[in-house]
């Protein structure tokens, strides 16, 4: 099949989405676990600048949060967390329907060619 930049971009994102949001079930699920570092994951940086560089392909990286601890060398915050859900499913949402409506233009462009 065909692939286009913003193809690649949109599987790409949909990919760095759901690796968020397993991460932030996982930091949620510990948040009373002693000694557990929160985790962050990113990939827009690098998504964008494969973007700029006409590909769309990138990969998101996991890292060690730096917020502060508490005393039990815990530093996950539930309501960031809360927060940093409810943002990445909604960019979830939107990038599905992104990716959508990209799939069925290119259907209905082969359809009529």
């Amino acid at each position: 099949m065909i692939e286009s930049v913003t193809s690649a971009a949109l599987a790409s994102a949909l990919d760095g989405l759901a690796l968020r949001q397993r991460t932030i079930a996982s930091n949620i699920a510990n948040v009373n676990t002693p000694g557990y570092h929160a985790k962050v994951v990113s990939f827009e940086d690098a998504l964008a600048q494969s973007v700029q560089a006409g590909d769309g392909h990138s990969s998101a990286s996991t890292a060690r949060s730096l917020e502060p601890t508490l005393q039990n060398g815990n530093n996950v915050n539930l309501d960031t967390e809360t927060l940093a859900n409810v943002e990445t499913v909604l960019r979830y949402q939107f990038a599905a329907q992104a990716a959508a409506g990209a799939d069925s233009k290119m259907r209905a462009a082969l359809r009529t060619s």
